[in-house]
C-alpha cells in the first residue's frame, strides 16, 4: 500500500535534549495528543477483548448453540470465528485513519518543533 508521505530526509537532525523532551511530554498539546490516542485504543481494545472472551466462553459452554446449522456446513461457531478475523481488520483499518487523520499530524508538529529547535 503506497503512502502519502515523503520519504525520509537524508539531512541530520537536531536531537532534542532530555529537558526538552521533558517540557514536551508535560505540554498540552502532548496531552492532547495521548489524550486522541487512549480515547481511541483503550475503548477499541477493551471491546474486542470482550467480543472474543464471548465467542471462547460461547464455544465453552454453549456448544448446541454455536454447533446450530446457518446454511450448508455452515455453523454458527464458524461464522463467529470468521467474524473474529474481520473485525480484526476492520479495527486495524479504521485505527489506520484515526491515526493518520488526529494523531500523525499532530505528532508531525511536535517532531518538527523539537527538531528545529535551537
Amino acid at each position: 500500500m503506497a503512502t502519502d508521505a515523503p520519504p525520509p530526509s537524508k539531512t541530520e537532525h537536531r536531537l532534542p535534549s532530555t529537558e526538552e523532551f521533558t517540557r514536551v511530554q508535560e505540554s498540552a498539546e502532548f496531552d492532547e495528543l495521548r489524550r486522541s490516542y487512549r480515547s481511541f485504543a483503550f475503548p477499541l481494545t477493551v471491546a474486542f477483548i470482550a467480543w472474543y472472551l464471548l465467542y471462547v466462553l460461547l464455544s465453552n459452554y454453549a456448544g448446541d448453540f454455536m454447533g446450530t446449522k446457518l446454511f450448508g456446513n455452515v455453523n454458527v461457531a464458524l461464522a463467529l470465528g470468521l467474524a473474529q478475523f474481520l473485525t480484526t481488520f476492520l479495527i486495524a483499518w479504521w485505527y489506520a485513519r484515526h491515526a493518520a487523520a488526529k494523531l500523525d499530524p499532530k505528532a508531525e508538529a511536535i517532531k518538527t518543533r523539537m527538531e528545529a529547535a535551537e
